[in-house]
């Protein structure tokens, strides 16, 4: 069976909803952060040197990096749902996302969340940061645009890739710049496998209702 090393209120929780989408059978082995630094506990160190979740344990092997985990769950238990065909335009979009997601659209949230605790000494970088948060999600905006999904208008592992971003941004209060991203958001958190997935990691400290 599979088992998902998960971290609460973590990236994490979109492995969840997408084995819920596919209707796989899975064990959560949960970790709870530090209450006073938010840090991953020592423990998840064992099953993975970084310390880090999610981390995907399938058969003895462990795979780690949310997008690499996406990738691997559709190519061995999607049978075909989730992703377009390899070889189409679509697919290599869909890939782009699965990189986007963590390689460039969660870096500037990273860094003003660490530099936040440099009070006065972040001053400097904090327009540059602020910056790059907005024009990576309107990069986002402008690629969704009135679709409900990013590639070819039919879910995929590049929204639930992305989902995360979504959420962030909303409950950062971004929604207001960005209202379709936060309506995507709540979209996304409507679906039945997603509220599934949540029911069974409550409470998730970015569920927008």
């Amino acid at each position: 069976m599979l088992t998902v090393h998960h971290l609460n209120n973590s990236r994490s929780q979109r492995i969840l909803w997408l084995l819920e989408e596919l209707g796989l059978e899975y064990e959560v082995k949960s970790y709870q952060r530090d209450a006073t630094t938010s840090l991953a506990p020592p423990t998840l160190k064992a099953i993975h040197p970084l310390g880090k979740s999610p981390v995907l344990e399938d058969d003895g092997q462990i795979i780690v990096e949310s997008g690499a985990i996406i990738d691997y769950i559709l190519r061995r238990y999607g049978n075909g749902r989730l992703m377009p065909a390899p070889g189409t335009p679509a697919h290599e979009g869909y890939l782009m996302w699965l990189h986007f997601a963590e390689g460039s659209a969660m870096l500037p949230f990273l860094l003003a969340l660490y530099t936040s605790r440099l009070g006065e000494a972040a001053a400097p970088l904090a327009p540059r940061i602020e910056e790059q948060i907005g024009s990576h999600l309107a990069y986002f905006a402008a690629e969704l645009g009135d679709r409900d999904w990013l590639v070819e208008n039919q879910l995929s592992g590049a929204d639930i890739m992305m989902s995360f971003v979504a959420e962030l941004a909303a409950k950062q209060g971004l929604g207001a710049h960005f209202p379709t991203l936060e309506a995507y958001a709540r979209r996304l958190q409507a679906r039945p496998a997603w509220q599934t997935a949540a029911a069974r990691t409550e409470p998730y400290a970015y569920r927008l209702d």
